[in-house]
């Protein structure tokens, strides 16, 4: 079945930096688009970025020019580096597919962004 785990959150000071993984099984990896979602306490779970299959990005203006996120088809996995990390940031992050309309997520990793 699909499965979806993240890793690599943790507690950040300000201004520090963050690699978070996803690695998958289950689905035909490289065919699909990957999200990275987040959702701090008490606030909806919003999109941070998208990776599709030739590689074409988005991310959410909150994000842009601090995240980059990255695949490797051969190891099945979704990256999202995160730079100049801000209390704001500290959420849990959600790795995302789609497969036939049906939405999959990982478990999440906190990541906390404080002094």
């Amino acid at each position: 079945q699909v499965q979806l785990v993240e890793s690599g959150g943790g507690l950040v000071q300000p201004g520090g930096s963050l690699r978070l993984s996803c690695v998958t099984s289950g689905f035909t990896f490289s065919n699909y688009t990957m999200s990275w979602y987040r959702q701090a306490p008490g606030k909806e779970r919003d999109m941070v970025a998208l990776i599709n299959s030739p590689g074409g990005t988005y991310y959410a203006d909150s994000v842009k020019g601090r995240a980059t996120i990255s695949r490797d088809n051969a190891k099945n996995t979704v990256s999202l580096q995160m730079d100049s990390l801000k209390p704001e940031d500290t959420a849990v992050y959600y790795c995302n597919t789609r497969i036939f309309g049906r939405s999959y997520w990982g478990q999440g990793t906190q990541v906390t962004v404080s002094s």
